[in-house]
């Protein structure tokens, strides 16, 4: 089993180019365990965790509801936002400036077999990382993400998730808000939502601005301790 990940920080880069190159990934380690089973053979499957920022860009999941985005396509253009419906679970969410998104593209066989898990591992490498920051936050019941005032009149959403996963292997990922514009989410229901709060790392640390290396830093050390698993 290989425990390696390869890490790669894109910076900032379109969501559809991104997306491309996750398929790219996603279907050669597909591939490599197809050939694995077919020719009896026991090639190593590679793992990959993207990093990257998007510019302003909506997307929707496959069994999101199109009435949650809250803008025509005119008000799109005028917005600088672009528009995609995509292959992850979850319903609508936004990217943007100043938002750290992850996509870890791991075959689970080198690690566990459970999506559930996966999930939770996900949200936990979050969680621990905002309590390095000195924020109580958790889950909400039926909802996946990190929250903060979960079950309270407070509640508020601060990173988002939704993956996809076939023959273990996994793509997209998590978005978590660290220093995003806020007024972005005002275009939508965020992931279906109705009368629950987002909010970022920077606005609830009262700073203007959070430093996101050393937020990307955290978020790592977490997920390869999780993982029992290390970067490359």
């Amino acid at each position: 089993m290989n425990k390696t990940i390869q890490l790669q920080d894109l910076g900032n880069k379109d969501y559809k180019e991104t997306w491309e190159y996750q398929e790219e990934l996603f279907k050669g380690i597909v591939d490599l365990k197809i050939k694995n089973r077919r020719e009896e053979l026991n090639l190593e499957t590679p793992n990959y965790f993207l990093f990257v920022e998007h510019p302003h860009v909506y997307t929707l999941g496959k069994s999101g509801d199109l009435s949650n985005l809250l803008l025509s396509e005119k008000q799109l253009e005028t917005k600088g936002a672009t528009f995609y419906k995509i292959n992850r679970g979850g319903d609508i969410t936004y990217h943007g400036p100043g938002q750290i998104v992850g996509y870890p593209i791991i075959d689970l066989e080198n690690f566990f077999t459970d999506i559930h898990k996966y999930l939770r591992f996900l949200e936990e490498s979050i969680i621990l990382t905002l309590q390095e920051y000195g924020l109580e936050c958790g889950r909400s019941d039926g909802e996946t993400g990190v929250w903060l005032g979960a079950g309270t009149p407070f509640a508020r959403k601060i990173c988002a998730m939704g993956v996809r996963a076939s023959r273990w292997v996994t793509m997209h990922g998590f978005a978590l808000n660290v220093n995003a514009d806020l007024g972005y989410f005002d275009n939508i229901i965020p992931c279906g939502i109705r009368g629950k709060a987002v909010t970022t790392l920077n606005v609830e640390l009262g700073v203007e601005r959070v430093n996101e290396e050393e937020v990307k830093e955290k978020i790592l050390r977490h997920f390869a301790d999780l993982f029992e698993s290390k970067f490359e």
